[in-house]
């Protein structure tokens, strides 16, 4: 598979606060990887540092076999789209318009959208069934609609990978589930590479193909859901007793937790 995205050894993070501490991986076409760990351990920087969205202090990454900080601004956007954790949209803008926004990378300052982008944009608001919300103010839509929204403005850029913060930690069950089957079916069947932050273990062990496992800005553990989320990695980084089963269903590691139980955190 090609190697889209190969991060070398990277530092960063903020001012007077260093996060990541010499973090490697590869992410290559058709993958999708889930990025797990304890609140405060790098996961958001982490993407934030692989999309350019922060600036390294160490290492190197690679997008398309080509260094990062030598890649303008424009085309990264071409190929990686991010959606954060927050996207705050301050005008009632229409989900036409907003979804049309995804096109400004591919034009030139002052260019109008034409054919190309207007087919481009309503293939991504079929994608996820959000074309009958078209002409919708955003500031009317339920969460899990804006979110199938934001997720089509990030197609319309057209983007060979996807890093999305926690794309599912304000929906409810119902929406958690149609987020994530549709960020599958886009990975099966459009041949998008996926990178996610998530805080449910679960979610992560049943869409994810392999996870990397984050603690104090370092990798714990990488590979598999099998091989990441067993009871000894989620205790040890969680401080939290749990028993680790298979899906009856799916045969993906399920994580139980044993409510009243809590390991006392090592010195």
């Amino acid at each position: 598979m090609e190697m889209l995205l190969k991060a070398d050894s990277i530092c960063g993070g903020y001012i007077n606060k260093p996060v990541i501490n010499n973090v490697s991986l590869e992410i290559k076409q058709g993958d999708f990887l889930g990025i797990i760990g304890p609140n405060g351990g790098g996961k958001s920087t982490l993407l934030r540092l692989m999309s350019r969205a922060l600036p390294l202090t160490e290492g190197r990454i690679f997008l398309s076999g080509k260094d990062l900080k030598n890649i303008s601004t424009k085309e990264i956007a071409k190929k990686i789209a991010f959606i954060p954790q927050l996207t705050l949209i301050n005008f009632s803008f229409t989900v036409w318009e907003i979804v049309l926004m995804g096109r400004i990378p591919h034009l030139s300052r002052l260019q109008p959208e034409g054919k190309k982008d207007f087919s481009i944009a309503e293939r991504a608001l079929n994608l996820t069934d959000t074309l009958h919300l078209r002409n919708r103010k955003i500031d009317e839509l339920s969460a899990g609609e804006r979110q199938r929204v934001v997720i089509a403005k990030a197609l319309t850029q057209e983007p060979l990978l996807l890093f999305l913060d926690e794309p599912t930690s304000h929906l409810d069950i119902a929406h958690q589930i149609q987020t994530l089957d549709l960020l599958t079916d886009l990975n099966k069947n459009s041949n998008l590479s996926i990178a996610i932050v998530l805080h449910d273990l679960n979610l992560a062990s049943e869409y994810c193909k392999k996870i990397i496992l984050l603690d104090d800005g370092k990798i714990f553990k990488e590979g598999t859901p099998d091989c990441v989320l067993t009871y000894q990695n989620i205790e040890n980084l969680y401080k939290t007793v749990v028993v680790v089963k298979n899906n009856p269903v799916t045969s993906k590691p399920h994580v139980l937790l044993i409510p009243g139980e809590r390991k006392c955190k090592q010195e």
